[in-house]
């Protein structure tokens, strides 16, 4: 049987219809789209005034109906998706796009090529995985350093996938932008020794992004 088509799978919707614009938001590599930091995510900006629309990989999909744990889908089968939900969604008015770690960073590779011809403003990435955890030369920041459209980079300070000390050294392009969340891991989770609490931090990325989207459609209307 062949895979389904990725407008086939679930999919989530917050927010109010009449929000400036939709976010629409793909899951990591290992948690579906109702796992607790994208629910966390999803409610949080919803509360404050945007529609955010969570989608799932077809592998993601099958292993919601199967029950069994899927490795992802190749490049070319994530892109497509993120192509097919933005051509879907974009009669709903203006987008952003965004993910967790490995949505987040597909949604970026398309950001340049969908903000062209589709009404998309941006790209939100939590949890960037600029590299493999413990193989830093492995850098994934190639079309980072060129990107022509805004992109928010909302990064742990202890991210394994690229701490501040490693990212403050890469050369990114203008259009990316990068927040830290202070003492956070991949998922913004601080240690107990830092006195911050996850839940706070979940917050400051809620706010961050919700500030950024909300210059994106400024500037898109000259405000």
């Amino acid at each position: 049987m062949p895979d389904p088509s990725p407008l086939d799978a679930p999919c989530l919707l917050d927010g109010p219809d009449a929000a400036p614009a939709t976010l629409l938001l793909a899951h990591g590599a290992g948690a579906p789209m109702d796992s607790p930091f994208m629910n966390t995510i999803a409610t949080g900006l919803a509360e404050r005034g945007w529609r955010v629309l969570r989608f799932e990989f077809p592998y993601m999909a099958q292993a919601r109906r199967s029950g069994q744990r899927r490795a992802p889908d190749r490049q070319p089968v994530l892109l497509q998706s993120w192509r097919d939900q933005v051509a879907q969604a974009s009669a709903e008015g203006p987008l952003f796009m965004g993910g967790k770690s490995m949505g987040g960073r597909m949604a970026s590779l398309l950001l340049d090529e969908l903000a062209a011809t589709d009404s998309v403003l941006g790209c939100l990435c939590l949890g960037y995985p600029f590299h493999p955890p413990g193989k830093p030369e492995a850098l994934r920041i190639e079309h980072l350093q060129t990107l022509r459209h805004p992109c928010l980079v909302l990064q742990g300070e202890r991210d394994t996938f690229g701490r501040r000390t490693e990212v403050e050294a890469y050369t990114l392009s203008a259009a990316v932008q990068v927040q830290w969340i202070p003492d956070g891991d991949h998922s913004f989770k601080p240690t107990k020794r830092s006195g911050l609490n996850e839940s706070d931090n979940l917050q400051q990325a809620i706010a961050a992004a919700d500030q950024f989207m909300a210059w994106c459609c400024r500037d898109r209307s000259g405000g």
